[in-house]
């Protein structure tokens, strides 16, 4: 309990309250405590000490990291497997495309920051602004401008298909089915005891949606720690997953973040606060890890430990290629990392 807080621990606290430096490394970062830090902790006996969790058992991990780069941009927040070699990210107010060798190959200018992204099966990007969707050619030329959304809108997914583009709305607590041309046809997710849908916990603006090949999106709700799964009619057709801190499970105020499908169908999350991508079936149940926390960079050397608040740029984004290769883009410390699973022949850059 914390009397400063009217009994409610922050999330700084809850996590130790100590911020760190990225300490730079092919592979993992880590952060040595310093004296005061560690007087701080020996001090505190009520502080939650997250230490041990970053350990995971590397026989629980299933897949192995093949490449990896620095993104040499700020504001990092999203990506999207464009061809097997090819990746884009947003970044600000522009969209970047890497080769997995991590040379810089496009760069697109938006006129304003680039929250989420989609690539249509034509090969038009579909780029979600806070308030609106823009779509662009791979040249970056903006085809389409829709009309801004009504309400306190924050977009922060997109899922495209083959005449529908899904939009997730964490300002608004909702995810809109729309035509391509831009009109909302249908709410998903919003509170509706008659269909037995709970609605959408969002503490912080993190919400995602992915259409999977067997026609159902898979929705984060990240406040009730739990993967929502819904046809695109707006049925809630399943959920799974649970708050805690074991390995199966989705720790801090609100995971996953982010999701992404592989072509069974099984589940690859994303989480911030202790950065973790894992795999899980198509109906819940964790199979296997992709990566652990050290493999990130450690949370508290975002931009709020510079005074600059932005709660959507700390955590991961995750995407699965056509191959079954993962992309895991940290936020914190702006880099991109491929993994397949392990005893895959590798694929060549």
């Amino acid at each position: 309990m914390n009397s400063e807080t009217g009994g409610r621990w922050t999330r700084r606290q809850f996590l130790g309250g100590t911020a760190v430096a990225v300490a730079t490394g092919p592979t993992t970062w880590a952060a040595p405590q310093t004296a005061a830090a560690a007087a701080a902790v020996d001090e505190n006996p009520w502080r939650y000490d997250v230490d041990r969790l970053r350990q995971v058992d590397p026989a629980l991990i299933g897949y192995e990291r093949v490449a990896g780069f620095a993104v040499a941009a700020s504001g990092v927040r999203r990506l999207v497997w464009t061809t097997p070699r090819e990746l884009w990210v947003t970044a600000g107010r522009s969209l970047l495309a890497y080769d997995l060798g991590g040379a810089k190959v496009a760069e697109v200018a938006i006129g304003d920051v680039v929250r989420c992204l989609a690539l249509a099966p034509d090969g038009r990007l579909f780029v979600g602004l806070r308030d609106r969707v823009e779509v662009y050619d791979r040249q970056g030329q903006r085809l389409a401008r829709w009309p801004a959304v009504s309400g306190k809108p924050f977009l922060t997914g997109l899922a495209v298909g083959k005449d529908m583009l899904f939009v997730a709305d964490s300002g608004n607590r909702v995810v809109y089915r729309c035509d391509l041309e831009g009109r909302i046809q249908l709410r998903i997710g919003e509170k509706n005891p008659e269909r037995n849908i709970p609605g959408l916990v969002l503490p912080s603006p993190f919400l995602d949606v992915e259409l999977g090949g067997d026609g159902l999106l898979r929705v984060t709700n990240p406040g009730r720690h739990r993967v929502e799964v819904y046809t695109v009619d707006g049925a809630l057709e399943l959920a799974w997953g649970r708050a805690g801190v074991a390995l199966d499970a989705f720790c801090g105020c609100c995971n996953p973040i982010a999701v992404s499908l592989l072509g069974d169908g099984r589940v690859v999350t994303a989480e911030k606060g202790l950065p973790r991508v894992k795999v899980y079936g198509a109906a819940g149940g964790l199979e296997t890890v992709v990566a652990g926390p050290n493999q990130f960079a450690p949370v508290g050397s975002d931009e709020r430990s510079r005074g600059k608040p932005d709660t959507a740029l700390e955590g991961l984004d995750v995407a699965v290629g056509a191959d079954g290769r993962v992309a895991v883009l940290d936020l914190v410390g702006s880099t991109i990392q491929i993994f397949q699973p392990k005893g895959v022949a590798a694929v060549a850059a």
